[in-house]
């Protein structure tokens, strides 16, 4: 990989290109963190994004399990970052993107500043798809790769006290679908991981901390990462992990949105976690 000249960028000495390289995004913490872990104990070089300096400390835990890591601090939520990100690849084939980074928003919309509401969908879906899209063009132009999207059961629930987030992770769910289908035969698959509840800093970063759902016991996000890897070297669709976020996705199927609404107010609603 070419050298940078950004002092937020680090990366390991060593030859480039003697392992596959996956892009791994949100890899500071949670899913993300697991994520790239994961992928380094399978044989991938990394290329880990986050918009926090944490991403740098990370990568350092990822190099412990013989990989060549690169990192990159940027705010995904921006083209430029998605770009700089893109970049820092130097070139060299992206093999497997697992595109993980995400942001969550509690509390009701009325009550949310839409700056904070156009970060969540510019994290969430704008990044990330611009993202996908450029790397998604290489792999395809070269015949191979491996897609993964995080996207949510959320996604299957409109999500009161929680309705941008919501529908952003139903946007991810239903894109990724499309997307495997207008690349199959490419030689290039598309895997949409759909967790629950998860023991990461989503509820506190979301100030959802006082909610059911925020004080309730999550999923293990080592346990999550290892699903979704798994799903995406099979080439697998879609994978929800947990076998009660499975219930929960055939209950939302047939369950009227109206209900599904209150059923998701009863866990998001402020102070509900305190009942």
């Amino acid at each position: 990989m070419a050298s940078s000249t950004r002092p937020d960028d680090t990366r390991a000495t060593g030859q480039a290109g003697t392992r596959p390289l996956a892009i791994v995004t949100g890899a500071s913490t949670g899913i993300g963190f697991e994520l790239a872990k994961t992928c380094a104990r399978n044989g991938f070089d990394l290329l880990v994004a986050a918009d926090e300096p944490r991403i740098h400390n990370a990568a350092e835990n990822f190099r412990e399990l013989g990989a060549e890591v690169e990192s990159v601090e940027a705010d995904l939520a921006t083209l430029e970052g998605v770009d700089r990100l893109f970049a820092a690849a130097g070139g060299r084939p992206v093999e497997a993107l697992l595109a993980n980074a995400g942001r969550g928003l509690g509390h009701g919309f009325l009550e949310q500043p839409i700056d904070d509401v156009r970060h969540v969908i510019d994290t969430n879906i704008t990044g990330t798809i611009y993202l996908v899209q450029k790397v998604a063009r290489e792999m395809r132009a070269r015949g191979s790769g491996r897609i993964m999207l995080t996207g949510s059961i959320a996604g299957f629930v409109p999500g009161t006290y929680q309705a941008v987030y919501n529908g952003t992770k139903a946007f991810i769910d239903s894109f990724s679908f499309a997307l495997r289908n207008e690349l199959k035969d490419t030689g290039v698959t598309v895997t949409c991981l759909m967790p629950g509840p998860t023991d990461t800093e989503f509820f506190e970063r979301a100030g959802m901390t006082d909610t059911k759902v925020g004080s309730a016991e999550k999923d293990d996000p080592a346990m999550v990462a290892e699903t979704g890897f798994a799903a995406m070297m099979k080439g697998e669709g879609d994978v929800v992990s947990g076998w009660k976020n499975k219930l929960q996705t055939i209950l939302a199927t047939v369950t009227p949105s109206g209900l599904l609404a209150e059923q998701h107010r009863k866990m998001a609603e402020p102070g509900s976690g305190r009942s």
